[in-house]
Order: structure tokens, then C-alpha cells, then sequence
């Protein structure tokens, strides 16, 4: 039977197969969890909370070494049929934002952009997953069913190489490793204002959530340089030592989800300029993982993916950026587009994302 979920991170993967029950209200699984009703639960949150989650209890499931067994699969070309908005209208959105900040608006607001491709015969979402994975150092990939979330979502699956985590929970010691502040070059990062200053809003937001739910918290002072693909992040790795075991890694991404990473700050403030000025998002910058009956799992940000349609036949990928006073339109349009190629690197496309 092919699997409906994958996490694969670290050396580490999960396959699940099946469907024993669905949830599309992440609070009734964490429920149905702690009651023993499941052994795990798997699948994709959204970005908004509101909408309704595909999260699965499988019928069987298994941990191994390494990333997803490869599909005997190749991967059709891709031709770029709409982006939205046009790169012309996101410089515009970004400095529509930039203004409204320096006004007192928000202080970071994570403003992201959608390219919708054509592909020239069916996609293998398993082949594409395998070739994600093997493109990534730490073999980073996740495969998700989005089926449970329902009707609107049946047949449409997430892949993604996704660099950061939101939570890891290991009996009560609790790991994240937030990034923010990005560059093609790892050269300067680490002294950019801009990039420190998106960063620290992130790391902050974290430490607050944890605080409560932690007897002791582990945040580093200062960031260090991660490599993801292509690509060089800000990253902080936060750790802490629950205070109640009872606290599971799903109770933990929802008091963590959406960070300053996704979202902005203060985070109603930025969610509601980012519904006003981008619109509804779906799984795109939501989290993608699992957890267990003991409470243990692994969720990750699901950054740097595409929703595949149903039919196989299209698929759309999104990139975002996080937008401060000191932000430059033009430059937050590249970061967007080096993010594109890294989730779109396996494809032969005929245009090139802008």
C-alpha cells in the first residue's frame, strides 16, 4: 500500500498507510491521543487555525533510517500558467507593507507570493519526494495527504523539503529551530541588521510560548548561519524541559503555530494584514508532522512545498519573505524566487519563475 504521509528529517523517517480516522480539528486529535483511542496522528495543519486540518490516525505506520523509499517515477516538465500576484504586483505589496509598518501597524509582516504550473503528463508525488529529499543535506522531506481536511481537498497532496522545525518532543525535552533572514551567500548574514532584527522577532515569540510549559529554557543570545539548499538562513536552535509530560508535541505546535517565521509580529496584527493583503493561504506555511500516544513527534514548518492537484495533472508552489521597515522590494522579490527554485530544483520548467 502506498503511504499517505512521510516525514523524513535527520537520518529519520515516517511512513503511515491507511486511514483508521480523520480530523479536521487538531484539539479532537490531541483529545483522542491522550484518551489512547490512536497509537499516532499524522498530517498537515493549515496557516490559519480556523480552516480545517487533514490529520489522519493510519492503519499501520513504521519508523526507518533515511528519506522515503524512491519511486521507480521520473518527473514531467512544468510550464508556468499564473503567479499570484504578477512579480510587478508583489514589489507593490511589499512596499504597500513596508509603509503601513513604519505607520506602527505590525513591526514584521511575512508576505508570500504563488506560482501555478502545468505539467506535460502526470506527477509522481512519490518520485517527487524522493528527488526533494536526496537534493537536501539533512534529507528534509514530507509527503502529505490532504485528503482528511475534506471534499475541497480530496486527492490534493503537500511535498515539500521543508529546512525548518517548529517542534520536536522527546519524552519532556522539547526542541525548535526557528529560521529567519535569508541569503543566496552566507557572507554578511549574520551582521545584517535587517536579517538579525526578522530573526530575533521570531526566537522571542518562541521563548514566550515555551516559557510557560517549560521548567528550564535553553535560547542562545545569538543566531548562527543554517544551510538549506541553496539557500543560507538566521537559525536558533531553542531547547527546554517540559514542566507537565502530559504536554504533547501537537499541544505544543498549536501554542507555537504561526510564528513570526510565517506569519509576523505581533502575530494578529501581521495575520490580519497578510488576510487583507494576500489572502487565504490553505497548508502553504502551516506545519506538517506527527505525534504519538506518548506524546512524542516532530513537526516542521511547511515551507518550501507544492500542492499537487488531484487529477496530478498541475500544481502550485508558494514563497514568502518576512517584510520589515528596512526591507527593499525588489530584493524581497529575489528571495522569493531563489525560495521557488529550491522546491521546484527536481523539475525541467519551460519559463522560469521570474
Amino acid at each position: 500500500m502506498t503511504p499517505h504521509f512521510i516525514l523524513a528529517s535527520d537520518g529519520e523517517s515516517l511512513h503511515a498507510r491507511g486511514v483508521a480516522a480523520t480530523f479536521t480539528e487538531p484539539a479532537a486529535a490531541a483529545a483522542a491521543l491522550r484518551r489512547g483511542r490512536h497509537r499516532i496522528v499524522v498530517g498537515a495543519l493549515p496557516f490559519d487555525l480556523e480552516e480545517p486540518a487533514a490529520l489522519s490516525a493510519p492503519d499501520t505506520f513504521g519508523f526507518g533510517p533515511g528519506a522515503p523509499v524512491a519511486s521507480s517515477g521520473s518527473l514531467p516538465a512544468l510550464m508556468v500558467v499564473g503567479e499570484t500576484p504578477s512579480p510587478e504586483q508583489h514589489v507593490a505589496r511589499v512596499g504597500e507593507l513596508i509603509e503601513r509598518i513604519r505607520r506602527g501597524e505590525a513591526d514584521k509582516v511575512v508576505l508570500a507570493r504563488a506560482v501555478d504550473f502545468a505539467a506535460t503528463s502526470a506527477l509522481d508525488t512519490l518520485a517527487m519526494a524522493s528527488m526533494l529529499a536526496a537534493s537536501d543535506q539533512a534529507g528534509n522531506v514530507f509527503h502529505a495527504d490532504l485528503s482528511a481536511a475534506g471534499d475541497a481537498h480530496a486527492g490534493r497532496v503537500l511535498v515539500g523539503s521543508s529546512p525548518e522545525l517548529l517542534v520536536q518532543r522527546r519524552g519532556r525535552t522539547v526542541v525548535c529551530h526557528p529560521l529567519a533572514g535569508t541569503a543566496t551567500e552566507p557572507d554578511g548574514l549574520l551582521e545584517s541588521a535587517k536579517d538579525r532584527d526578522e530573526h530575533a522577532y521570531v526566537v522571542d515569540a518562541i521563548a514566550d510560548a515555551l516559557g510557560p510549559l517549560c521548567v528550564d529554557l535553553d535560547v542562545p543570545q545569538a543566531p548562527s548561519l543554517t544551510a538549506a539548499g541553496e539557500l543560507w538562513h538566521l537559525g536558533t536552535v531553542v531547547r527546554g524541559t517540559l514542566r507537565d509530560s502530559g504536554t504533547s508535541a501537537l499541544d505544543l505546535a498549536l501554542a507555537l503555530h504561526p510564528t513570526p517565521a510565517v506569519c509576523g509580529f505581533p502575530r494578529v496584527s501581521a495575520a490580519q494584514l497578510i488576510q487583507e493583503v494576500e489572502g487565504p493561504r490553505g497548508f502553504y506555511a502551516g506545519a506538517v508532522g506527527w505525534t504519538d500516544a506518548e506524546g512524542d513527534g516532530h513537526w516542521r514548518v511547511s515551507i518550501r512545498c507544492a500542492e499537487v492537484a488531484e487529477d496530478r495533472m498541475s500544481l502550485r508552489a508558494w514563497a514568502g519573505g518576512g517584510i520589515v521597515a528596512a526591507s527593499v522590494p525588489e530584493r524581497e522579490l529575489e528571495e522569493t524566487s531563489d525560495k521557488l527554485r529550491t522546491v521546484l530544483g527536481p523539475f525541467d520548467i519551460e519559463e522560469l519563475v521570474s
